[in-house]
């Protein structure tokens, strides 16, 4: 009735280029400096964030940001692209005609989804 395990398996090429910036769409608010209670500015963040991950955070204007290849490459030195797999039980148990996928994240060799803010240096 169901294949042997529901996975999907996607190739080191297939692994993202992009990381979809959601802020953009939601219209994110102003993230505050406690402190000050003013908007957090990139000198706020630079002690504690790379100035990649800083530029990522504040950034409201780019739908996609670029992956760098240093970054992908990790992806798929590191156990990348993890399997989708298709929950057909749950979709049986719903009674819904929509396809779910779920994610093992805590199969990773890294034990978690860590990889998934990965960012380069400086």
């Amino acid at each position: 009735m169901f294949p042997k395990d529901g996975r999907t398996t996607l190739t080191v090429d297939d692994i993202p280029k992009k990381w979809y910036n959601i802020a953009v769409d939601i219209g994110s608010p102003e993230i505050l400096n406690p402190a000050t209670m003013k908007p957090v500015t990139h000198d706020d963040l630079a002690p504690v964030f790379c100035k990649s991950s800083v530029e990522q955070e504040l950034d409201t204007t780019h739908r996609f940001i670029n992956i760098p290849d240093v970054v992908r490459e990790a992806y798929a030195q590191f156990g990348r692209v993890t399997p989708l797999q298709r929950a057909y039980h749950l979709e049986q148990y719903l009674k819904t005609p929509a396809k779910i996928y779920f994610k093992r994240e805590d199969v990773s060799p890294t034990g978690s989804h860590k990889l998934n803010s990965a960012s380069t240096v400086p």
